[in-house]
């Protein structure tokens, strides 16, 4: 499958939150708010960066960054997520591809780094991994995981912007 990443426009909203719901419909550890989440971020201005996968006209996937707060007062630290691939497409290589470019974008605004809640075996390869200096509360800490573009990871609770609370 021929695959081109490109920015989010306007016009893609409606069907980032329909794919972004069907992609987490059946995924263990997850309350289903993916798709309110991506919508509250975009509505308080803090998706700074929104990349769908398109094959043709057809949007495959999509991969949302924002910034997180650091307890240390630390900036430039980014949470990934969601990232979503219809299930039809999933093992593709789709994810990898959103994550390849999500990370590109984020070396491209200097950033120190960025963090992720997810699954070791799968974030590993690019790069993640469980660091004790971040933590996010009420998670297993082997799930959360940075990846420092800086020269040092802080020291510091992280806490994800308030859209991560959406519910509808």
């Amino acid at each position: 499958m021929n695959i081109h990443i490109r920015p989010e426009t306007a016009a893609d909203a409606k069907t980032i939150e329909l794919l972004t719901t069907a992609a987490f419909l059946n995924a263990p550890h997850t309350d289903h708010t993916e798709q309110f989440v991506v919508n509250a971020l975009r509505a308080a201005g803090v998706l700074t960066v929104s990349l769908v996968a398109m094959s043709g006209e057809t949007m495959v996937g999509h991969v949302a960054l924002s910034p997180v707060a650091l307890s240390d007062g630390s900036s430039g630290w980014y949470g990934l997520g969601p990232i979503s691939v219809w299930p039809e497409h999933q093992g593709q290589g789709i994810g990898s591809d959103l994550m390849h470019e999500a990370l590109q974008a984020l070396r491209a605004r200097a950033a120190a780094g960025c963090v992720l809640l997810g699954d070791p075996a799968y974030y590993g390869r690019f790069g993640f991994k469980a660091d004790p200096a971040l933590v996010l509360a009420g998670v297993p800490p082997e799930y959360f995981q940075a990846l420092r573009f800086g020269s040092a990871v802080p020291t510091a609770v992280v806490t994800y912007h308030a859209a991560f609370n959406a519910q509808a």
